[in-house]
């Protein structure tokens, strides 16, 4: 989605882009509306928001008749969707990145296999343009699920153990993620289930 109801439309003016359901100002309150909160807290059975449930609250919230399609399109603005490794590290990174890829990426992936666990790519980037502003925390699953919850910036940085319980779900899944270098090793939970398994991306502490 673009134009006048995509925050993100400034910064991908490359994009083609088309008239968008929701306004600016509803943009802004959807925003305002999920900021801090998720899906439960609207009495939808899903921990993480995703374009599903995102979807079910606009609906309800805007009286507009979207489906998880147009929804899409909103968060490819919001900087939410597939990445390339690459793209997750700084410039000073990259090299090291490529070659991680071709030398221990492929044993976590033989791994989540074996542990019949997903495998997500998790990152935070920021989102412009909304007053306050706010945190895009969201896990890219190799399967091309994604999951993501939007959050006040704050003082602690830390990667929130809330995000990484609510990404297993109350059965308890397995999991496996990527860590991209939004955060550094030290900014990770302390404790955290033996059923979620982190696993750094290079990084030399700076973000992509």
């Amino acid at each position: 989605m673009g134009g006048e109801g995509a925050i993100a439309a400034a910064r991908r003016g490359e994009q083609a882009v088309t008239e968008p359901a929701l306004s600016r100002r509803q943009e802004l309150e959807l925003i305002g509306l999920v900021r801090d909160h998720y899906p439960d807290d609207f009495g939808l059975d899903d921990e993480l928001w995703s374009r599903h449930s995102l979807t079910d609250v606009i609906n309800r919230r805007f009286q507009v008749s979207l489906d998880p399609t147009d929804v899409a399109g909103y968060l490819l603005a919001w900087g939410i969707g597939p990445r390339e490794p690459t793209d997750r590290a700084c410039r000073l990174c990259v090299a090291e990145v490529t070659d991680w890829m071709d030398r221990e990426y492929p044993a976590i992936v033989r791994t989540a296999r074996e542990h019949q666990a997903e495998l997500y790519w998790v990152g935070r980037t920021r989102l412009q343009g909304a007053s306050p502003s706010a945190d895009v925390l969201s896990a890219v699953s190799t399967r091309g699920r994604t999951r993501f919850m939007l959050t006040a910036p704050s003082v602690d940085r830390s990667l929130p153990r809330e995000f990484l319980l609510r990404l297993s779900g109350r059965d308890g899944r397995t999991v496996h993620a990527v860590v991209d270098g939004s955060w550094t090793r030290v900014e990770w939970p302390r404790r955290i289930p033996a059923r979620i398994v982190l696993h750094p991306l290079p990084s030399c502490g700076r973000t992509a």
